[in-house]
C-alpha cells in the first residue's frame, strides 16, 4: 500500500513552470467533501508566496477566501499588492485549470517595539493534551483529519447533540516531518482544522463549510 503523501512531501513535489506558477498535487486523503481541506490549500498559497520571495519579513495576517471546489493537479499564482518599507502585501490565487479555488492576502511586516503590553484574553485553563481524549472517539472525521492528532479538551464531541456551546482543542500535525515544516506554513495548515464550536449541538450530520477566515500573528 502506497503511504499517503502528507504535508512536507507535497509541499517539497511543489514544481515552478515556464508560466512562473507554482503547481501542487493534493490527492484524495487531504479531501474535505468534493474539495480541498481549507487549512492546505490556504499553507499552499503561503508556501508559493515564501518560495517567490523568500526575504519577506515575518508574516502578520492572512486573510483566506474559499471561491470554489478543487482538488488534484493545481496552480498558485502570486503578485505583489504593495510593498513599503515595513509591511509588504501579497496576493495568491489557488486554482484548477479555470476554477478558481482560494483566495488569499497576506500581510507581511517588520519588527517593531510596542507601547503596550497587556494580556486581555488569558489562556483558559484545561487539562493536557496526554490526558484530553482523541476528539474523533465518537466517530471518524472527514478524510483529511488522518493529518493531524487531534484531542477534545473541552466541549462536547461532534454531532452529539451536547449543550455545550465551546469547544476546545488541541491539535497538532500528526508525523513530525510536518512539523519541521515552515513554522507559518505548519500553522496556517492546521488553522482551519477546528470544526465550528456549535458542531457538537448537531445531532444528525449536515453541511458545513469555511467561506472565509482571518487569522493574526503575534
Amino acid at each position: 500500500m502506497t503511504e499517503a503523501p502528507n504535508l512536507a512531501t507535497l509541499l517539497s513535489n511543489a514544481a515552478i513552470q515556464a508560466d512562473d506558477r507554482i503547481h501542487y498535487t493534493i490527492t484524495d486523503n487531504w479531501l474535505q467533501g468534493r474539495t480541498t481541506y481549507g487549512g492546505l490549500s490556504s499553507a499552499l498559497c503561503l508556501d508559493a508566496a515564501l518560495k517567490h520571495w523568500p526575504g519577506l519579513p515575518p508574516l502578520r495576517s492572512a486573510q483566506i477566501s474559499f471561491i470554489g471546489p478543487v482538488s488534484g493537479e493545481v496552480a498558485v499564482t502570486c503578485s505583489v499588492l504593495r510593498q513599503g518599507k515595513s509591511v509588504t502585501y501579497i496576493h495568491c490565487r489557488l486554482q484548477n485549470d479555470e476554477t478558481i479555488g482560494t483566495e488569499a492576502v497576506f500581510c507581511f511586516g517588520v519588527s517593531r517595539e510596542s507601547r503596550l503590553d497587556a494580556v486581555y484574553a488569558p489562556s483558559p485553563k484545561v487539562i493536557g493534551p496526554e490526558q484530553a481524549p482523541d476528539f474523533f472517539a465518537k466517530g471518524p472525521g472527514p478524510v483529511f483529519t488522518q493529518h493531524f492528532d487531534c484531542r477534545l479538551a473541552s466541549g462536547g464531541y461532534p454531532i452529539s447533540g451536547s449543550d455545550e456551546t465551546e469547544m476546545l482543542l488541541w491539535v497538532r500535525h500528526a508525523l513530525e516531518k510536518d512539523v519541521a515544516l515552515d513554522t507559518t506554513v505548519a500553522l496556517l495548515a492546521i488553522a482551519d482544522m477546528p470544526p465550528p464550536a456549535v458542531l457538537p449541538r448537531f445531532k444528525t450530520p449536515a453541511p458545513i463549510s469555511s467561506m472565509t477566515w482571518m487569522v493574526n500573528f503575534l
